[in-house]
């Protein structure tokens, strides 16, 4: 396997130069015979979204032996010659010298035969749909991002954290949890009617995290800024196109931060994230752009070139309550916003992203910062036109007495959450941060509709095989 000369298919266009020897890896997308004696192959390393036209003539050496091996999905190893191409669509192209099959790929049983599949079918494959052009660019633009978002932390002295997958901790109000035991299901161990999780392998109860926010407070009250960057999971039973069970969420946590200075950090970030897959991810954007959806690239523009708009919930509540539109869901100060609400604020009436905060304490969480009014809350949501919230934030309560108040009207035991506390016990310092759904940004980015198809195994009820 000679790797030393293995040039990926990305590097070989983007360069376009001619070249003696070189030597490509793939699998072939398709294959093309002349009646001249030749084959022309496409193939895909997955470096980009174009394949390298491969040009092979029957005369070498062991042709015949390999040539009813050569069909889409095979795996192969192609040695040969760059030269300019006379075609359109590339600058060069491959002479080939030498050809292995690694790996052959049956016509009759390879379901990938077809250039167009659905979304639906491709589920049902999901360890075969990234050697699609859709979902092979899906992956590229998510490694983008995910590179984009360490950039854009590290390069402002951030500190990565990584919090528990499994914790006791529920982070009031994020959402059903997935429990992790050890005990039998035949045997479970009880004492007066309830489980004896002193029996279990943490000797108490714990679950799977819905959110790394409340143990990235910790650290944020020692290192000043740090962010979270891992898997989440929620135990509801919804099938929507918006839901998943496990699913990937950046959380940034930053002392001495108040409300305004969050809401500023999270339009910086995806004024960044989104210039960023601008630049870098192109070719695979345009793609998107023309086979999903045509107003991707002029959205992207929207979000990177024009300054977030600003407004309380109040605010917002009297713009909804006086619009003509009919929503599905009525409107009164003290709802929470539904997306078909957030989508007419930031798609109809600003059409551009849209930040709303101070929110009623009644429908917000226990960490949250009370406001001088008693009502609200500084919290903030980021709405983008046509996906709704991708950001919610807030500034986190900092003072001992008003925590331990809230605590108790949600009817929290105050015990469960003596860490917590002590926070605001010993050194307690302003401090703010905020969530973003992972999965979600890069269905905007992508304009893909559904939630499982810009991850690469979906976990959804019922469903947690390939």
């Amino acid at each position: 396997m000679n790797k030393t000369k293995r040039r990926k298919i990305k590097v070989i266009l983007q360069q376009g130069k001619e070249q003696d020897e070189v030597v490509i890896m793939g699998w072939v997308r398709t294959r093309r015979d002349s009646k001249g004696g030749f084959s022309f192959l496409e193939i895909n390393d997955g470096s980009c979204l174009k394949n390298l036209q491969v040009i092979t003539d029957h005369s070498i050496d062991s042709f015949d032996s390999i040539s009813g091996k050569l069909h889409t999905g095979s795996c192969v190893s192609i040695t040969g010659k760059l030269v300019q191409s006379p075609g359109k669509g590339q600058s060069v192209e491959l002479q080939a010298k030498s050809i292995e099959v690694y790996g052959e790929a049956d016509p009759n049983q390879y379901p990938l035969q077809k250039k167009h599949h659905s979304f639906e079918f491709l589920r049902e494959i999901s360890h075969l749909r990234p050697r699609t052009n859709t979902f092979g660019a899906v992956m590229r633009v998510r490694n983008r991002l995910s590179y984009s978002i360490h950039k854009f932390f590290q390069d402002r002295g951030f500190v990565y954290l990584h919090t528990p997958i499994i914790t006791t901790n529920d982070c009031e109000g994020a959402g059903e949890m997935f429990q992790v035991t050890t005990l039998k299901p035949d045997s479970i161990p009880m004492v007066d009617g309830k489980v004896d999780y002193t029996q279990d392998f943490f000797g108490e109860k714990t679950c799977l995290t819905v959110s790394g926010q409340l143990e990235g407070e910790v650290y944020a009250l020692a290192l000043s800024e740090i962010y979270t960057f891992g898997p989440t999971f929620r135990a509801e039973n919804s099938n929507t196109s918006r839901h998943l069970s496990e699913f990937w969420m950046v959380e940034p946590e930053m002392a001495f931060y108040d409300l305004e200075d969050d809401m500023n950090l999270a339009e910086d970030f995806l004024h960044y994230l989104f210039k960023d897959v601008l630049e870098h991810c192109s070719e695979d954007l345009e793609f998107f752009n023309k086979q999903i959806d045509k107003t991707i690239l002029e959205r992207h523009q929207n979000i990177t070139e024009k300054e977030f708009e600003r407004i309380t919930y109040t605010d917002a509540i009297h713009i909804l309550e006086k619009s003509n539109k009919k929503f599905t869901y009525s409107v009164e100060w003290g709802c929470n916003l539904q997306s078909e609400h957030e989508r007419y604020l930031s798609e109809e009436v600003f059409k551009k992203a849209v930040v709303i905060y101070d929110y009623p304490e009644e429908i917000k969480p226990f960490y949250m910062k009370v406001n001088d009014n008693g009502k609200t809350v500084r919290a903030m949501d980021v709405l983008l036109p046509k996906l709704g919230e991708i950001i919610g934030g807030s500034q986190r309560e900092d003072d001992y007495g008003s925590l331990l108040k809230r605590m108790q009207s949600k009817n929290l035991e105050s015990e469960d959450y003596d860490w917590y506390l002590d926070l605001r016990r010993f050194g307690s310092a302003p401090h703010s941060g905020f969530g973003l759904g992972f999965e979600r940004l890069v269905q905007f980015v992508t304009g893909v509709e559904n939630i499982r198809d810009v991850i690469p195994f979906p976990r959804t009820p019922k469903h947690a095989r390939f």
